[in-house]
């Protein structure tokens, strides 16, 4: 039950709070210096004296009229010294989660006569419960002891139940992604498209604009159903769950061009898709958050962490497209034999690079993951900070009766489990209708593969990881943002490229990581360009604005790219013009 506190405006005098929301604590006597509230009831700060109820909503012998908390979710009201108490940093041994403050602010007592040290360390003792929930012990410093589960996800129910799901999925994590649910209706219409309309340049636009806008919500869905999922886990793997499940409709789009023959569409969606995340999302994110604050920090064993590992990939995937280039002009060198040496090659490169990836996952889940867990523990912490500050706000425009929603419907394991299934399903459907559409896309508008490689099809497939880590930007929870930007980025260049390759050498596919020059020569220089942005862990709108004019030029450089591979298997005489640009460029 809430304890609702009103300021009088004349006098000085003390305030209380009381209750729990699992039944109300009241005493006979009143301690001297300390008033005793009666649940629901408001009181005057200054008098220190209950305000008596109004008369149409003061209790009757025969109904109680208190406020009672709503079904859903659990509200509580915060005083201005509570919360002007809060917003100091909390101690080294405290950790959070401020997505799901929980029952913390049960049993909140009495709160001491204001400024006294006393009352300060009370006040902000209650804050911390109200906002905070222990993740387990520690040693002291904050460092969790024990690799357990978090209570956070917990949903407080068991199996399916329909109306919940829909409502709750359809809610969404943010504001953006339930803005991106109304796209649903697409996902029947492009499916239906697909196997209705004749085959026409008209109905094949229409079919591609329908597929193209039926993945986002699609995405959105896998997205939030690994969000809800790496909630039930720890930190870390949280994190590590979030990024493998929203890479899911890249992995699907990969597999499914690997069986088409696109090769040129992998290879230029691969760096496309690395491109996208680097400069357009983490781009988005600086500027994002920008906005609302002078400058936003993020740790360095992420971003130092991810710089490295984003030059390890670029120099792996450099290899097979330096060798191809290099030798292509020597005289007598057989073209076949050329691509298949380049072919393994890139096989070795992927496998060395898969195996690097998945040392990464070990180093961060495993053996440093009380690094990693500190630093996002830390994280919450300060969003804790954040939202007490925006309670004062509230409060200091006279906003006393801001309630702070603490408790939120959450799915269960089996949802989770039925969402992905379902979502990565739909995928796998809306998938092979615009992989079907591509090839006539791109012979009949004359789109060149560059540009729907590097733009159009990346922008689609990490849909959902974009929303994820700009919401997490906007709500200053910089760490979380740059480990989805950077592990998305890393896990599509150390490990979904490589697969496709190792898939591709199952199924007999002569699939290569020899990209273009204008590709490679992108990539190293947006590698280069982020790892300066993250070399003093400070970010600002100014550097996301930056970031976000490289890859607008980027685009419009692979818009007006000649196609000179027209066949998309790339095993063409039109592969010797590619090396002899190449060669041309490596001359001067």
């Amino acid at each position: 039950m809430p304890a609702y506190i009103r300021p009088s405006s004349t006098g000085q005098g003390r305030s209380a709070s009381t209750s729990t929301m699992g039944g109300n604590t009241s005493s006979n006597e009143k301690p001297q210096g300390e008033a005793v509230v009666e649940p629901g009831r408001e009181i005057d700060l200054e008098a220190g004296l209950p305000v008596p109820p109004p008369a149409a909503t003061a209790r009757t012998s025969g109904a109680d009229s208190r406020p009672r908390p709503s079904k859903r979710t659990a509200t509580f009201s915060i005083t201005a010294a509570t919360a002007a108490a809060a917003t100091s940093r909390p101690s080294n041994g405290t950790t959070g989660s401020t997505k799901h403050p929980g029952s913390g602010i049960a049993g909140a007592g009495v709160v001491p006569p204001p400024n006294t040290p006393a009352n300060k360390e009370q006040a902000t003792r209650t804050l911390r419960r109200m906002f905070t929930r222990s993740s387990g012990k520690t040693d002291g410093s904050g460092r969790s002891l024990r690799f357990r589960p978090r209570t956070e996800g917990e949903s407080g129910r068991s199996g399916l139940h329909i109306s919940h799901f829909l409502r709750i999925a359809f809610r969404s994590s943010s504001t953006v992604s339930c803005m991106v649910n109304v796209l649903w209706p697409f996902v029947p219409a492009a499916i239906a498209c697909r196997y209705a309309l004749s085959d026409s340049p008209t109905n094949n636009l229409i079919s591609f604009i329908l597929a193209y806008i039926a993945m986002v919500p699609c995405a959105n869905l896998i997205g939030f159903a690994g969000q809800e999922l790496s909630r039930k886990v720890p930190h870390v793997v949280g994190v590590l769950t979030e990024t493998i499940v929203a890479s899911i409709v890249e992995i699907v789009l990969f597999i499914v061009l690997l069986t088409r023959g696109l090769y040129v569409v992998i290879q230029a969606a691969i760096l496309g898709s690395v491109l996208a995340t680097m400069l357009l999302c983490l781009g988005m994110c600086f500027f994002v958050g920008g906005l609302r604050r002078t400058e936003q920090e993020f740790s360095e064993t992420v971003s130092e962490a991810g710089n490295g590992l984003l030059l390890t990939a670029g120099f792996g995937l450099a290899v097979p497209t330096l060798f191809q280039h290099a030798l292509s002009g020597i005289v007598g060198l057989d073209p076949d034999d050329l691509e298949s040496r380049t072919v393994n090659v890139s096989r070795v490169t992927s496998i060395l690079l898969i195996v690097a990836y998945l040392v990464f996952i070990y180093f961060q889940a495993r053996t440093h993951n009380s690094i990693y867990d500190e630093i996002f523990e830390g994280e919450e912490q300060r969003a804790t900070a954040f939202a007490a500050e925006s309670a004062l706000e509230h409060i200091s425009r006279g906003e006393l009766d801001y309630h702070v929603d603490v408790e939120r419907e959450k799915l269960t394991m089996t949802e989770c489990l039925i969402s992905l299934s379902v979502a990565v399903a739909l995928v796998s459907l809306i998938a092979l209708a615009l992989v079907e559409e591509i090839e006539d896309i791109v012979i009949e508008r004359g789109v060149s593969d560059a540009f729907m490689g590097l733009i159009l099809v990346p922008l689609v497939e990490k849909a959902a990881e974009h929303l994820t880590a700009i919401n997490e930007a906007w709500d200053n929870q910089m760490n979380f943002a740059l480990a989805h930007v950077l592990g998305s980025t890393i896990q599509t260049a150390m490990f979904n490229g490589p697969l496709a390759v190792i898939v591709g050498w199952g199924l007999h596919r002569p699939m290569g990581l020899d990209f273009k020059i204008f590709d490679m020569g992108v990539l190293i220089l947006a590698i280069i360009t982020v790892g300066n942005f993250l070399r003093d862990q400070k970010s600002n709108y100014l550097e996301g604005l930056l970031c976000v004019i490289v890859y607008i030029a980027i685009a419009v450089a692979a818009y007006h790219y000649p196609d000179v591979n027209t066949r998309a298997g790339g095993t063409e005489e039109a592969a010797d013009v590619v090396g002899h640009v190449a060669r041309q460029l490596l001359r001067r």
